[in-house]
C-alpha cells in the first residue's frame, strides 16, 4: 500500500500543473455534453497512462543516450505545440457554453488527446526522466504497484475534473469560456516557441 501510494503521490504531482492535456480537459468539460466530456476524458487518461507506462519502462534513458533524438523531438514538439495553442485561439469563439463543441468529432477527440499527451517534448523528456529515475529504485513487484498507483492518479485526476467541471459548466458565462480558451491557447504557443527556440539553441 505504501509503495500504491507513493506512485499516487507522485502521479498527481505530475499530472496537477497546468500542462496542455489539463487546458484540454477543462475545455472538453467545459464545452461538451456529459457523455461526450467523459469519453473524451477517458482518451486523455489512456494516452497519458500509455506515457506512464512507456516513460516508466525506459525509453527516457534512450532519449537521453541519444543527444540528436532530444533535439528532434524539442523542435518537432515544439512546432506542433505552437499549431495546437493557434488551433486553440482559432476555435475559442465557436465554442458556447451548453453546446457540443461541433469542431470536436469523436476521432480528432482521440487524436488530439494523444497529440497533447505525447506531443509535448517538455513532458516527455521531464517524465521520462523522471518515473526512470523512480524506477531505477524499485524491485520488479514494488515497480508495479509504484506505475498502478501513478496510472490509478491520473484516471482520478481526469475523470473527476472533468466529471466537476461539466456539472458546474452551466454557472459559467460564455464570455469566461471564450476569455479562458483564448489565454490558453496563447500560454501554449508561447510555450511551444520557447520549447523551439530551445531545441535551436541546442541544434546550433
Amino acid at each position: 500500500m505504501l509503495v500504491i501510494l507513493k506512485g499516487l503521490l507522485i502521479g498527481f504531482g505530475f499530472i496537477a500543473p497546468i500542462g496542455m492535456q489539463n487546458v484540454f480537459m477543462f475545455n472538453n468539460a467545459l464545452s461538451n455534453r456529459f457523455t461526450k466530456a467523459v469519453f473524451v476524458a477517458a482518451m486523455i487518461w489512456i494516452a497519458d497512462a500509455s506515457f506512464a507506462l512507456s516513460a516508466f519502462w525506459g525509453f527516457g534513458a534512450l532519449i537521453m543516450s541519444a543527444n540528436w533524438l532530444k533535439i528532434t523531438i524539442m523542435l518537432v514538439g515544439g512546432a506542433l505545440v505552437i499549431w495546437i495553442g493557434i488551433t486553440i485561439i482559432k476555435t475559442a469563439y465557436q465554442v458556447k457554453i451548453g453546446s457540443p463543441d461541433k469542431t470536436l468529432s469523436f476521432s480528432k477527440a482521440i487524436l488530439t488527446a494523444f497529440l497533447v499527451v505525447w506531443g509535448n517534448p517538455q513532458a516527455i523528456i521531464d517524465g521520462a526522466l523522471m518515473l526512470g529515475a523512480f524506477r531505477s529504485t524499485l524491485s520488479i513487484n514494488d515497480a508495479f504497484l509504484f506505475i498502478f498507483g501513478v496510472i490509478l492518479a491520473s484516471a482520478l485526476w481526469f475523470f473527476s475534473i472533468t466529471i466537476i467541471v461539466n456539472i458546474l459548466r452551466h454557472k459559467i458565462s460564455n464570455k469566461i469560456l471564450i476569455t479562458v480558451n483564448f489565454i490558453s491557447g496563447m500560454v501554449v504557443v508561447v510555450y511551444g516557441v520557447y520549447i523551439f527556440v530551445h531545441g535551436l539553441q541546442q541544434l546550433i
